[in-house]
């Protein structure tokens, strides 16, 4: 079972706030990686067969962790805008056809969809701050529309989406469904077949407590063969064992969208973490989170001048908190938190705040003073 202070030995005085952006690991992917490495150092890849063990736990831990139908459904991708970047141009686009974003996204569900003007495809961003954002996104969907891609939540403002509402949406209107999971994924449930996502992808590296390099890109088994391979290799073929086969097709697993030798070494590293997160639970992780995001929002508004840009309702917010103060450029005031070894990003309207279900109470409480000190001061 797991300590949760054994397993996150931060240095003394981090306040570390940016799960949001790359979370450190806890000890047992570290652990991992260091017997990895010295089992690489003294025998090679002698054992290969057991980090494919490995690689093949780590496929189950993300199909449970998404709830996918299969692990056949799961691809093990460098990074979200790699899987992003299989749907774009995996699919036959025709001129005039329409993809839906909204007007918040990170620029990896932005730019993809956007490099397909010279195919004729037309890049729609609504606007997600006007009152109802399921209804205005699915408003939009018209005859031309091909697909909806958004993120579950908002990189910067922590707005959480209605997933189910949308997919069911999507599903009455023929619209294609993509869901950027990068900032809900390890920081609250998530589920493809309640969401009735076509596609859906994240990476390792933030609330998943992994490595950067490595992601997950989920594709409904129905649509596998309709997205057009532009990747070929010996790892994505159906017999990719048998080196010496003369007639190949690609895998009919997911397997199909990865064209070479696997990450081994971050596959060693997140499947550790979530390991982690399977003991845990996501309904713990998404209670302990929460408190936390809470604490953060009343103090915030105790603090004179503080303003808010992230949503008070618990069930718009992910794990994400974001606020400016009076006073200071945020530019300054990131900067002056660093000094103070509040560890934080400046996104959007303001500074972000993103702790985890882990995060000490004391680092909470010490970095909310210290906010209170600048906002008086």
């Amino acid at each position: 079972m797991y300590a949760v202070h054994d397993e996150f030995p931060l240095l003394p005085g981090l306040r570390y706030l940016n799960h949001a952006a790359v979370s450190p690991w806890p000890k047992r992917a570290a652990d991992a990686v260091s017997r990895f490495a010295e089992q690489n150092t003294r025998s090679g890849a002698r054992n290969y067969t057991d980090w494919l063990q490995v690689e093949r736990r780590l496929r189950e831990r993300l199909q449970r962790l998404l709830n996918a139908p299969s692990w056949a459904d799961i691809a093990l991708v460098k990074n979200t805008s790699e899987a992003l970047s299989f749907v774009a141009f995996g699919l036959d686009w025709r001129a005039g056809e329409q993809v839906l974003i909204s007007n918040e996204e990170f620029p990896s569900n932005r730019v993809v969809w956007q490099a397909l003007r010279r195919f004729g495809v037309e890049v729609i961003q609504i606007d997600l701050q006007r009152g109802d954002p399921e209804a205005a996104l699915l408003a939009a969907c018209g005859p031309r529309t091909r697909l909806l891609s958004i993120s579950a939540v908002q990189y910067a403002s922590g707005l959480r989406l209605d997933l189910p509402r949308l997919g069911q949406g999507c599903q009455q209107r023929g619209v294609l469904f993509c869901v950027d999971a990068i900032q809900q994924l390890g920081a609250l449930p998530f589920d493809v077949q309640a969401s009735q996502c076509a596609f859906a992808m994240a990476d390792g590296h933030k609330w998943l407590l992994g490595p950067e390099g490595l992601g997950v890109f989920y594709c409904r088994s129905d649509l596998r063969e309709q997205l057009k391979l532009h990747e070929y290799g010996w790892h994505m073929l159906e017999h990719a064992g048998d080196y010496q086969r003369t007639d190949w097709q690609p895998a009919r697993s997911a397997r199909r969208f990865e064209c070479g030798s696997p990450n081994m070494l971050g596959t060693t590293a997140l499947e550790a973490s979530l390991s982690l997160l399977e003991e845990v639970g996501m309904a713990h992780v998404e209670a302990a989170l929460q408190e936390r995001v809470q604490w953060l929002l009343d103090g915030l508004q105790k603090i004179p001048g503080a303003q808010l840009h992230s949503p008070l309702n618990p069930q718009r917010r992910g794990g994400i908190v974001n606020f400016s103060l009076t006073g200071w450029q945020n530019q300054q005031l990131f900067e002056r938190l660093k000094q103070e070894q509040v560890i934080c990003a400046q996104r959007g309207a303001g500074i972000r705040l993103s702790p985890h279900f882990y995060t000490p109470t004391a680092v909470i409480e010490e970095s909310l003073q210290l906010l209170h000190q600048l906002g008086t001061g």
